[in-house]
């Protein structure tokens, strides 16, 4: 099966256009209010940030692999993870992205780069001893089709604002503590312009970096099921590493939670937590629309 025979999401391109035509009118909005609040020396600040935009653009997957801790396997040290990648890549039309291997009792996996040709799969030791062959394949099948519809950018570089964001925010509560000079004789402390506008940028990019995570997941859901032809094998896989990581000592989700936003299921998943503020979809609703997917397919499971 050829990737043009599952397509990319139509409704995942829409959102990650439209998402990140919201980000980026937030972001230059935010830009030019400080510009005109601090002066013209803030521009060097811009030119700085563009800088580190870039950067992260063209070492986004470096960067992922390095924070994870995940280490670039060649096809002697893994032939049977390099070989299950080879034979999804050729179903789905995708170049093969980089193997890394994270040394982590944690079963999980997650999916970086910029580009389907600069692209990385990483999977913990502790998915490759949990799972199954088949349920594996449904995982890295959900990895590669990241890949595919190119989410995983959007969520890198928004990911990366949203962070500046948050550092100007707390960088002008420091000014603030220790005394932030004023606009002018009647306006307000510039420390506290910088801080307002910084805190509702971030808010505002926090919710719509979680609102496109949560639908890309569902994508990447549906093209796992599409290349595989067996969303029953992603079902179960999903069951064991949810099952799995609530059995995990503390110690070592936190170890590898910095990667929750970019893993199959988050590390150390919050009960109670607001739909609203979560990076994924909750476990049950996910199921729910795979079973719906099998059912298309004709191959009807149970929850």
């Amino acid at each position: 099966m050829k990737r043009k025979a599952y397509g990319r999401d139509t409704g995942l391109t829409l959102r990650l256009l439209f998402t990140g035509g919201l980000l980026g009118l937030v972001y230059v909005i935010f830009g030019a209010i400080l510009i005109s609040v601090i002066g013209g020396g803030f521009i060097v600040g811009i030119v700085v940030v563009a800088a580190l935009a870039i950067f992260q653009y063209f070492s986004s997957a470096k960067l992922a692999l390095l924070a994870s801790g995940a280490k670039v396997v060649e096809r002697d040290q893994a032939p049977a993870l390099h070989d299950m990648i080879e034979r999804l890549c050729a179903m789905a039309d995708l170049p093969k992205p980089k193997v890394a291997v994270i040394d982590t009792p944690v079963p999980n996996a997650f999916a970086t780069g910029r580009s389907p040709k600069h692209a990385a799969v990483a999977v913990t030791t502790g998915l490759w001893e949990t799972l199954e062959p088949q349920e594996i394949e449904g995982v890295l099948a959900h990895e590669l089709s990241h890949i595919g519809n190119r989410d995983v950018l959007i969520m890198t570089l928004a990911s990366f604002f949203a962070l500046l964001a948050g550092l100007i925010t707390r960088f002008a509560v420091y000014a603030g503590l220790w005394g932030g000079g004023r606009r002018d004789n009647n306006g307000p402390p510039v420390w506290l312009i910088v801080l307002l506008v910084s805190a509702i940028t971030y808010a505002l990019s926090y919710v719509l970096i979680r609102a496109i995570s949560r639908y890309r997941e569902y994508a990447a859901d549906r093209g796992s099921a599409l290349i595989t032809g067996a969303p029953e094998h992603l079902m179960s896989a999903l069951q064991k590493i949810s099952g799995h990581i609530a059995r995990i000592p503390e110690r070592d989700l936190r170890e590898v939670a910095s990667m929750n936003a970019f893993f199959i299921i988050p590390a150390g998943i919050k009960k109670g937590a607001g739909e609203l503020f979560a990076t994924h979809p909750p476990l049950e609703k996910r199921l729910a629309a795979l079973a719906e997917i099998a059912r298309e397919m004709g191959r009807p499971v149970n929850l």
